[in-house]
């Protein structure tokens, strides 16, 4: 499962989530849906039980568009770098 790399942080904020790269010092911030999504990785969780856990949470999001979501979300932070196999 993916975890974040050594030396970025994570921290709740009241609109989502904020992880901050100490060794680039760049910071991101993601919504509560893209927090939603690492926080079910992070628990250990594959990218299957966060399109549940979407799907649980949002009644007008089906199972196929919850996929694409976790799948771009997934993609984008370990594009970013912020993500360990």
């Amino acid at each position: 499962m993916p975890a974040l790399k050594p030396g970025v942080l994570m921290t709740e904020t009241e609109y989502g989530v904020a992880l901050l790269d100490q060794e680039s010092a760049e910071y991101w911030t993601l919504n509560p849906t893209a927090a939603l999504v690492l926080q079910t990785l992070l628990d250990g969780h594959g990218p299957e039980r966060a399109v549940e856990m979407l799907t649980a949470r949002y009644d007008d999001v089906d199972a196929g568009l919850a996929g694409e979501d976790v799948r771009r979300i997934i993609g984008e932070l370990s594009a970013a770098g912020l993500l360990t196999p």
